[in-house]
């Protein structure tokens, strides 16, 4: 099995979601004795987002390919991010590595491309909405994405970002990111919903919707595990 690198700490409640995943994940398919190698470098959610506010994608870069660089040197054969904001830079990342990048994005859009998604609402940081780095590659394939208008777009933004970057899952958030979503379910047509952030499933591992609901962590996390293997 090859090792893994996750450049992780954005943010940290992720981050430990995709250990567990990988960890276990392998260890099922492996057998009850085995956890797979792997590297993580811990990295600085505040200061993505602080390069993504400055538009200072050359300082975000060099701070990613730092990380990067570590766990090449750890011996990683293949590295990830755990977060979708970072994604921003990931071409210049891939350019920059020497081993190859899994990106969550595109392992995202190749999973709504296979269940005939068609048009998708996609909710995550302020940088993940507005920029379009990330609706890109599922307009290349057909798939309409749209965001959250006005009023909900800033509760979405603020939410990640002092609530949820941290660790705290309100019941009050959760029923009203739900409340959202029907919004964009009856104003815009959506027939699927990405979270497009990985601390987003704080708040969505215990509900049903009424569309399909791509989390990206979990799609991201199963790509990883089959590239891993030998």
């Amino acid at each position: 099995m090859k090792k893994l690198g996750l450049i992780g700490g954005t943010g940290p409640e992720s981050t430990l979601i995709y250990y567990k995943k990988i960890v276990y994940g392998a260890n099922k398919q492996i057998g009850k004795e085995f956890f797979p190698n792997l590297t993580i470098e811990s990295l600085n959610v505040f200061n993505v987002l602080k390069y993504c506010s400055d538009r200072d994608y050359d300082g975000l870069t060099q701070y990613l390919v730092g990380g990067i660089n570590n766990l090449i040197a750890a011996g990683c054969e293949i590295v990830s991010l755990t977060g979708n904001t970072p994604h921003i830079v990931f071409d210049a990342l891939r350019e920059h590595s020497s081993v190859p990048l899994i990106s969550i994005i595109e392992t995202t859009r190749d999973e709504a491309k296979t269940q005939n998604v068609k048009k998708l609402g996609l909710l995550g940081t302020r940088f993940t909405m507005e920029e379009d780095f990330f609706k890109k590659p599922f307009r290349e394939v057909g798939i309409d994405v749209v965001i959250p208008a006005g009023r909900d777009f800033d509760f979405v933004v603020e939410k990640i970002s002092a609530e949820l970057e941290h660790g705290i899952a309100k019941p009050s958030t959760q029923a009203e990111f739900l409340n959202i979503i029907q919004r964009m379910i009856i104003q815009s047509g959506i027939d699927a919903v990405v979270l497009g952030c990985t601390e987003l499933p704080l708040l969505f591992n215990d509900v049903t919707l009424s569309i399909p609901c791509l989390d990206t962590l979990e799609i991201h996390s199963k790509a990883l595990l089959s590239s891993i293997k030998l």
